[in-house]
């Protein structure tokens, strides 16, 4: 007879454990907060800001955007990343506005790194709040029973909201509501926009259209009478997605100065939406663009979902290529410095640091996204066409990605292709700019510079090597470049510029064949990867903290013993700096760990030879990381943990001046010992 293998305990959040976020699914949990007693609340608080520090969203038509994949916290559950470099990501954050993660728990706080990355880009996130069915009466009949009760629940959303650092709610009630309890619904709905506003700069709360004022759940698919009451006391509503022709620009009227603040539904599953959805959601796209009323783009996840061929990333980008084709660009950066991307797509085959290779294990953390580049898509695997894409697969100079520029390119021909668009005005102040490059002999790869000048002329400078630098110079007015090879092959081109009152307004990559190119034929392959870009300001570079500034701590320390005397051991790292300046806010840290035997066990500098090997952990973008059965030698008498900050401009502090940290190692005589603090 079989036996079933015994079942999981129960998930206890208040138990340490590997970082997850999830949601809050009872209201008596949402009212108690019990969620800020979990273990995994520090870790699911986002750490990047909103960029420019956005208030109010812009007053044109806005696209936002709500997640709804596979139910939600998937791979994105894992604070730390895991190791599914096939997971779902977005990269296209140049097109949205507003980002919703959406699942059907009752409170859906988005995870971290969507909340980081977004706000990278510019785009406010927001949670939701959803009641269904007759569960969701029931919870509705709870939260509007008196005024106060309405009041509370939204201040416990707020709350929430402000403590993980996104911005905002989507309340989605799609269940029948006694009409008696709608006017203290209204309450729940008014003043969380109020607290929100108060507690989060720019803080957002949108309604959907579901319920109606007298406790129907009945879609409207436009603004009428029966659902603008919700609209009028918040900050805008996102229509059902079975809407006709003529409801958008009827709604526009409607809502008085505010048709902004409609923002129409399009299902790309394609479940009774406008135009279908699916490869044709640019159909709803241009109506609602040509109506002048905004887009709520619910579920893009569909292109992962059901595998569109040929592969997810030539589908994803083909998918919102259409998107741009109809709605065009809406963020712009970079606007200000320093400005750093090493276009990390938040996963990949491997993670690199200055061209060494730190892990070459399959990772995923949507965190680690850096500013990701506005490529444009060319349909197929036409030879003639240059394919400019990110790449996980292929070598990085930092982090897990690059651009890479594969094709056929003719002798004296050359190919441009966009990279960003920026609207960056630049000061009297000098300026370096550098960008690392790997490639074939016959490959050349530059960066070209367009900018504005005062006087709104155009003026484009090419970053070119100097061996080539009279090629070009009817073309665009070249700059000279200072070079130095670094690890694996890469280069890193650097140049200093000054150009007062310009506005630099797009960056583009170069591909061009060297002069002294000796091949006969005419047309050869081209390759070359670009594997970072920065832009910052010439003056000092502040410089990181020393080590004796940090204090770093093990907490919750647990070794387990495993086979032939070896063990693993489990820690939560936390660490602060001593005196904390209002400039030195770090987001994003690597954390490393190295065996100690007796003869390594001694004061010195860190990871000086000899030396251990050395293991890349990860990273964390708050200041703790959760050590997860690390295995420790059965000869070692210590685990020495080194925390090495990074710097928004890409820069790194060196492992010998980064905070460490030795953990003892337990002798263990049963199964398993735990300690304190460290």
């Amino acid at each position: 007879m079989l036996v079933a293998p015994p079942l999981p305990p129960p998930f206890d959040p208040t138990k340490p454990s590997t970082p997850i976020s999830f949601p809050i699914k009872t209201l008596q949990d949402l009212k108690s907060r019990s969620y800020f007693d979990s273990f995994h609340y520090p870790f699911n608080r986002s750490s990047v800001p909103l960029r420019r520090n956005i208030d109010a969203l812009p007053d044109r038509s806005r696209l936002l955007v709500c997640h709804d994949m596979k139910g939600g916290y998937v791979d994105d559950k894992w604070v730390q990343g895991c190791g599914n470099n096939a997971g779902y990501a977005i990269w296209d954050w140049y097109l949205m506005d507003v980002f919703v993660y959406f699942s059907h728990s009752l409170v859906t706080l988005p995870p971290p790194c969507w909340t980081n990355t977004a706000h990278r880009h510019g785009v406010k996130v927001l949670g939701t709040f959803i009641t269904e069915w007759d569960e969701g009466k029931a919870t509705c009949k709870e939260l509007s029973a008196t005024k106060e009760s309405a009041q509370m629940y939204a201040e416990r959303l707020a709350e929430l909201a402000a403590a993980l650092g996104f911005d905002g709610w989507l309340i989605n009630i799609e269940n029948v509501i006694d009409e008696v309890q709608i006017p203290n619904l209204m309450v729940f709905v008014s003043h969380l926009t109020k607290v929100m506003h108060s507690s989060v700069p720019g803080g957002l709360v949108i309604w959907y259209d579901s319920v109606t004022v007298d406790g129907q759940l009945a879609w409207q698919d436009q603004l009428t009478e029966k659902n603008k009451p919700f609209f009028d006391i918040c900050d805008g509503i996102f229509m059902n997605y079975t809407w006709k022709e003529n409801y958008p620009k009827a709604s526009a009227e409607i809502s008085g100065d505010r048709k902004y603040d409609v923002y129409m539904g399009i299902d790309v599953f394609g479940r009774g939406t406008y135009g279908g959805g699916q490869w044709t959601a640019n159909v709803a796209l241009d109506l609602l663009k040509s109506s002048n009323v905004s887009a709520a783009i619910f579920a893009p996840g569909w292109v992962y979902e059901t595998e569109q061929p040929p592969d997810f990333y030539t589908a994803q980008n083909k998918w919102w290529s259409l998107v741009e084709k109809s709605w065009g660009i809406v963020q712009t950066y970079p606007q200000v410095l320093p400005f750093y991307s090493d276009f990390n797509p938040g996963l990949g085959s491997h993670i690199s640091l200055g061209g060494r290779k730190l892990s070459e294990a399959p990772w995923y953390n949507i965190s680690c996204q850096s500013l990701q580049p506005l490529l444009e898509f060319n349909e197929g695997k036409n030879s003639d066409i240059m394919q400019v894409t990110v790449d996980g697969r292929e070598a990085s100079y930092n982090g897990g990605g690059n651009v890479s520029f594969r094709g056929k390119l003719k002798r004296n021909a050359h190919f441009t292709a966009r990279l960003f668009k920026p609207q960056l005005q630049l000061s009297a102040s000098p300026i370096s700019i550098s960008f690392s490059v790997k490639s074939d002999k016959r490959s050349e790869l530059s960066i070209l510079l367009h900018f504005s000048s005062p006087s709104h002329e155009t003026k484009s400078l090419l970053m070119v090597p100097n061996e080539s630098i009279n090629r070009f110079g009817d073309m665009f007015l070249p700059c000279v470049l200072t070079s130095k090879q670094t690890t694996s092959g890469w280069t890193v081109h650097e140049t200093n510029l000054v150009l007062d009152g310009h506005t630099l307004t797009e960056i583009s990559a170069f591909c061009s064949r060297p002069d002294d190119l000796t091949e006969e034929t005419n047309t050869l392959e081209y390759f070359a990867l670009l594997g970072h870009i920065s832009i910052k300001s010439q003056q000092k570079t502040k410089l990181f903290p020393l080590a004796s500034s940090w204090v770093i701590e093990a907490h919750h320390v647990k070794f387990v013993l495993g086979g032939s005397g070896s063990k693993t051991l489990s820690c939560k790292l936390e660490w602060r700096l001593k005196h904390p300046e209002e400039d030195s806010v770090f987001t994003k840290y690597n954390v490393y760990a190295e065996n100690l035997s007796s003869s390594d066990y001694r004061p010195r500098k860190v990871m000086e030879e000899p030396r251990s090997e050395k293991v890349f952990l990860g990273t964390a973008h708050v200041d703790a990381y959760y050590v997860s059965d690390l295995v420790v030698g059965s000869d070692a008498k210590g685990v020495r943990f080194v925390v090495q900050t990074c710097g928004e401009d890409g820069s790194w502090q060196e492992l010998d001046a980064s905070p460490n940290l030795v953990v003892e190692v337990e002798r263990l005589s049963s199964k398993l010992c735990c300690c304190g603090l460290i």
